[in-house]
């Protein structure tokens, strides 16, 4: 029998679906670090929300853990490429609190814009300060939304019932998207300038990190009031800070913060400021909802091998694991290649596949080409979810299959529309020794496996170049391992693809990028 640990509170209603399904699972919250690490192996599956802390010290003792189930969507407290190089799923449960998250956010700017919390704290120390506390209207004001995906989109469809024009900064939301929510998408400092509540509902990434900067703000309507219930480090705290003493930010509401749990903060002790414990999840309905779902989840990876809402993996049944899982790593490769490329708002993708893969589980290899074109920008993606977060930002996609026709028994090719009228285009295929290579970008033939680290640099097919290029990374001590080229024709467009042993630094990228006939240089990941 499956033995799970549970290390978090649960709704005993799920605990209850892990004995009905046949999974023996033992209640023990509130465990140390030593305490867990005394233990865990004698588990199959650990069951979370965010106080346990599975680090990569506590799963190299889980020699026998095969996956982890977060109630929840953030796994900031899991280790993640731990927990995948020792062969354990982690899941979340993306979409279960997203209604209690939309609503805390609402609460905040209502309680932000009539000074509640200051007006309940004055009037219950017995003061009646009826003329201290004016507040401002919500109707007829505009709401700035930065991210306008799964929170965002019912943080909007409230607040336009509340009688508030929407706007909307987010990459990923197509024009199309925006329509059908009502709302108007704009670039950053349109909003920035326009918005008289903000409110972000965005991942925490490179790009995101300080969003709202000193520069930012600076940027903002003198009097606007922001609203923070997605994660701690998008905003600058000292700017923000600075901002409300000199009266340019009239009122903050967080319930996120830089370092968490937040018993001290620069912030704290400001009247302008309101203030909640990461509650945006805090409801009886999300955490039933989290803990029944992530229940079900663990229960079927355990008992069946079905895998649902993966981080590290794609969502598949086992029996058609082994058949299928070199053309899903070749189609996450590929989305990757292509999104880590992608600088503006996503319309449609195409996936075309071709002789072996049109067999396999297209949908799957969908969801995994997805996932990677989506996630450099959102993490949070998975398997499972990435249609729906495409969807959600009106990027249309369309499948074609067809049996094989030219040199390769299969390969797969994604189209990627965007919103500037231009496409990318790149393909893939699978050998004999199961390893995913690139066969073509740009409909430029070339032949190159991927690696950790590459370098992709689109220029002008002259003469000198690739020896200019060689010495400018020989001297800055980029070691390359391989180099690929291709071009369309002798004197247009060409592609050097060089696999290097480290990640070019931004400079050493930046000063190819200036080199005569260079039209694009972008380091990769993988």
């Amino acid at each position: 029998m499956p033995k799970v640990l549970i290390a978090d509170k649960l709704s005993p209603a799920a605990v209850a679906i892990f004995k009905e399904r046949g999974v023996d699972a033992d209640v023990k919250t509130g465990l140390t670090k030593e305490e867990l690490i005394k233990i865990v192996d004698q588990y199959d599956g650990i069951a979370i929300r965010s106080a346990t802390k599975l680090t990569a010290d506590v799963l190299k003792h889980a020699k026998n853990l095969k996956v982890i189930g977060r109630a929840g969507i953030g796994v900031d407290n899991v280790d993640i490429p731990a927990a995948t190089a020792a062969g354990v799923i982690v899941m979340n449960t993306p979409f279960g609190n997203s209604i209690t998250t939309a609503e805390h956010a609402i609460s905040l700017m209502l309680a932000l814009a009539r000074e509640l919390p200051a007006a309940n704290a004055s009037t219950q120390a017995g003061k009646w300060e009826k003329n201290r506390f004016m507040g401002v209207e919500i109707t007829g004001k505009v709401l700035g939304l930065i991210g306008a995906g799964n929170i965002g989109s019912i943080v909007a469809d409230r607040a336009k019932g509340l009688h508030m024009r929407v706007i909307a900064y987010d990459p990923f939301l197509s024009q199309e998207r925006a329509g059908d929510l009502g709302i108007e998408k704009v670039e950053l400092n349109d909003l920035l300038a326009r918005a008289d509540f903000i409110t972000l509902h965005v991942p925490m990434t490179p790009e995101t990190k300080n969003i709202l900067s000193a520069d930012a703000i600076a940027k903002t309507k003198k009097g606007v009031r922001i609203i923070n219930c997605a994660r701690g480090g998008l905003i600058d705290e000292h700017a923000l800070k600075a901002a409300l003493d000199n009266g340019h930010v009239a009122g903050a509401a967080l319930d996120v913060f830089e370092v968490e749990p937040a018993k001290e903060n620069i912030l704290f002790g400001n009247e302008k400021l309101v203030a909640t414990p990461h509650l945006g999840a805090s409801t009886t309905e999300a955490q039933e909802n989290v803990a029944l779902q992530v229940a079900e989840q663990i229960s079927d990876y355990l008992l069946t091998g079905a895998i649902t809402n993966a981080l590290n993996m794609p969502s598949i049944s086992a029996s058609e694991a082994q058949k299928v899982r070199p053309w899903l790593t070749l189609a996450e490769k590929l989305g990757s290649f292509a999104g880590q490329l992608t600088g503006t708002s996503l319309t449609g993708v195409e996936i075309v596949y071709e002789g072996t893969p049109s067999l396999l589980n297209t949908r799957a290899m969908t969801q995994s080409a997805l996932t990677g074109l989506l996630r450099p920008f959102l993490p949070d993606v998975n398997m499972v979810n990435a249609p729906v977060v495409a969807k959600e930002r009106g990027v249309k996609i369309s499948e074609t299959r067809r049996d094989a026709q030219g040199i390769y028994e299969g390969y797969i090719k994604i189209v990627v529309g965007m919103d500037d009228g231009t496409t990318r285009r790149v393909a893939g295929t699978v050998f004999s020794d199961g390893r995913p290579r690139l066969i073509q970008i740009k409909d430029i033939n070339l032949d190159a496996e991927f690696a950790a680290h590459m370098f992709y640099i689109v220029n002008e097919d002259k003469p000198g170049f690739i020896g200019q290029l060689g010495t400018m990374l020989g001297d800055a001590k980029v070691n390359i391992a391989n180099f690929t080229l291709g071009r369309s024709a002798p004197g247009q467009d060409a592609i050097c693809l060089i696999e290097v042993d480290g990640a070019v630094p931004e400079a050493v990228a930046a000063a190819v990028a200036k080199l005569p006939h260079v039209k694009h240089a972008k380091p990769l990941a993988f």
